[in-house]
């Protein structure tokens, strides 16, 4: 096999893959964890649940998989619609995407709760979601560190990783209720009010 024959193989079977975590997901989020059967995930992404067994050797399997992409997947989103010229503006624009839509939706909301509902009693569930919120941590961690150098400071491992644990909370709790009541805030406001909240707490205005 050709070095373009292996490459467009390893394509294929990516696309795949993704697709059956997409209809993992779209089911999920409409009918929950129980809702997602193998039957409905093959018949959403149209193909046989033989291919479904193959690439993935269970539900729970799939489901883990489906967990993992959808957590990583805000974060990294949160990324790379924040951008910023230096260290400050790079941190608001993170802070600001993780408290919009789309990273902020009900949908994405919906996900979470339904696979945080398998965490207790799910050791490789449970471990996927210290995974999830560590990458993400460790990433606000990473800014945070940045803009306060940038300010001539020199905070601490341990400083760092207390901020980075406030901060993770403020941002956390704000998705949560904007996710469940995204009626309920003017456009923009949640993240003006993380941005105020995250900037108190690391004596750095990123307003």
């Amino acid at each position: 096999m050709t070095t373009d024959r292996r490459k467009f193989t390893r394509e294929g079977a990516e696309v795949r893959k993704e697709a059956l975590i997409q209809a993992t997901l779209d089911l999920v989020a409409e009918k929950g964890v129980a809702g997602a059967t193998v039957r409905a995930i093959s018949d959403r992404a149209a193909v046989t649940q033989g291919l479904v067994r193959h690439y993935f050797h269970s539900k729970e399997a799939l489901i883990q998989a489906a967990f993992a992409y959808h957590m990583r997947s805000l974060t990294d989103l949160a990324e790379a619609s924040g951008g910023g010229v230096d260290a400050k503006a790079r941190l608001a624009g993170f802070l600001r995407a993780s408290l919009e839509p789309p990273v902020v939706e009900p949908r994405a909301l919906a996900l979470w709760s339904g696979f945080m509902s398998r965490v207790p009693a799910e050791p490789e569930m449970r471990q996927i979601h210290a995974e999830s919120y560590v990458y993400f941590r460790d990433k606000l961690e990473g800014l945070i560190a940045a803009a306060l150098r940038e300010a001539g400071r020199d905070p601490s491992t341990a400083e760092l990783r207390r901020l980075a644990i406030a901060c993770n909370a403020v941002a956390d709790g704000l998705w949560l209720e904007g996710g469940a009541l995204p009626d309920a805030f003017a456009t923009g406001e949640l993240a003006e009010i993380g941005l105020e909240a995250v900037g108190r707490l690391l004596d750095l205005p990123l307003q």
